[in-house]
């Protein structure tokens, strides 16, 4: 067992708050905004793919948009990362997650019903801010805004401490399945909360981004973890 030190912003502890704002936003988009699964955007591919099949293009102009959104949220962090450099104490990642706050503080105040359509455009732009800045937890490539890949290296240091008793592989099995428990949570307080205070709820998701944005105030964060 080793102690190790990685950024604040790789943490676990920002990866689960992550994650759990992951799962909120997913639920409430889909409860709340027209059914939609905002974060992830292979819906949306096969999707635009059908229209085209179909020869509807409006219907293939309804499922672009938030790609191109997604696209651009890529290009925002990329470009905040290489470009901005500001004489503070702020982190690159903490300007994407205040712009994220913003994003969502906006969502919150917007009406269900006709304008569901540019909300999930922001979230899609937010999903991909948040999936393009934090990609590891403790050294290990982690999504905190889609779960497939993490249920892929979950199972796979799984079966990897099963087949050679590879205590680092069940390590990071445990971190992976524990990520994906928390978005898991996230999804079912964005499914209470949504029900009960309704689009305002995304205010819960505004609450846990800026106890991320403070957190990354420290910046470097100790773990323990098998080799």
């Amino acid at each position: 067992m080793k102690t190790k030190s990685v950024q604040m912003s790789e943490s676990y502890l920002i990866g689960a708050l992550l994650a759990v704002a992951g799962g909120f936003l997913d639920s409430y988009t889909y409860i709340l905004r027209g059914h939609v699964f905002a974060n992830a955007q292979t819906g949306n591919i096969v999707l635009l793919a059908i229209k085209l099949s179909e020869w509807d293009f409006n219907g293939v102009v309804f499922y672009f948009i938030p790609i191109v959104a997604f696209v651009a949220g890529v290009l925002v962090a990329e470009f905040t990362r290489k470009k901005i450099i500001m004489k503070t104490k702020l982190h690159w990642r903490q300007i994407i997650i205040f712009l994220e706050l913003i994003i969502i503080l906006l969502v919150a105040y917007i009406p269900n019903g006709p304008m569901n359509s540019i909300v999930n455009v922001l979230v899609a732009f937010v999903s991909s801010l948040q999936v393009q800045c934090f990609r590891k937890v403790n050294g290990n490539i982690c999504a905190t805004t889609m779960c497939t890949g993490n249920l892929r290296s979950a199972s796979e240091g799984l079966y990897r401490f099963i087949e050679f008793k590879d205590k680092s592989a069940l390590n990071k099995s445990i971190i992976y399945f524990g990520i994906i428990l928390f978005f898991i949570l996230g999804a079912i307080i964005g499914s209470v909360t949504s029900n009960i205070y309704g689009v305002s709820s995304a205010l819960f998701c505004c609450l846990l981004l800026l106890i991320v944005f403070f957190l990354m105030f420290k910046e470097d964060y100790t773990h323990s973890g098998c080799e």
